[in-house]
């Protein structure tokens, strides 16, 4: 009886896996030609389309997709009456892409992208579209690089085979750093001893630091620690 169970778990599992790779796969091949679309006109890749629409919407499969063709997870007004929700509802899927392109480039935080990189260049479009406040979630960029990558959607992108992707240089911050020396000056009744036993070194270091020959030290002196 447990193995019976067991063997009916493992084929649930991978059938429920199975179900959910094959609607993946059917849900870009149902899109991939208006993302593409929206790609020829608006220079932004589809592949990045069609990556932010998978993972806001779970492929096609999360309650504001199928109830309210809201693939993007924008919010909104709706009319629909079904559920409650706070997400904008749309007559159509595709009327979902369209407004996503609208949503990109009616905001400041988003146009600029259109001008700064190519429809080719998928990484630095969503590495972009977070920084400008799209999703909340410190690693929203790189899920949606790994679904481009997982699902191969950069082969919607039409790029030239003679295409080179940037390469993101670090530059270093200028400036001077911060000095980390400090200095003590010496009261009266102090002594090498003192001064050490309290800044947790040896009375050996501070002479070394400081040149001195002797033990030997006066009030008003400046050692360095």
């Amino acid at each position: 009886m447990i193995k019976k169970a067991l063997y009916f778990w493992l084929f649930l599992t991978c059938f429920t896996f199975s179900a959910n790779a094959q609607t993946i796969e059917d849900y870009i091949h149902t899109y991939a030609e208006h993302a593409q679309e929206l790609m020829r006109q608006h220079k932004i890749p589809a592949s990045i389309i069609l990556a932010v629409a998978i993972h806001e919407s779970a492929a096609g499969t999360s309650k504001i997709a199928r109830y309210l063709n809201n693939h993007f997870g924008i919010k909104g007004t709706n009319s629909n009456t079904e559920i409650r929700s706070s997400y904008r509802d749309y007559p159509t899927v595709n009327e979902s892409y369209d407004h996503f392109l609208e949503f990109l480039k009616s905001r400041g935080s988003f146009s600029g992208l259109f001008d700064k990189y190519d429809q080719y260049d998928y990484k630095n479009w969503a590495r972009g579209i977070q920084r400008g406040g799209y999703a909340r979630s410190r690693i929203w960029a790189s899920q949606i690089i790994g679904i481009i990558k997982k699902n191969d959607l950069e082969q919607y992108d039409e790029r030239p085979d003679d295409y080179v992707e940037p390469v993101t240089v670090k530059v270093a911050r200028s400036g001077k750093r911060k000095s980390t020396s400090r200095t003590y000056t010496v009261k009266r009744g102090d002594n090498l001893h003192n001064i050490a036993k309290a800044r947790r070194t040896t009375p050996a270091v501070i002479m070394k630091k400081n040149g001195l020959k002797s033990h030997a030290i006066k009030p008003g002196q400046k050692l360095k620690l």
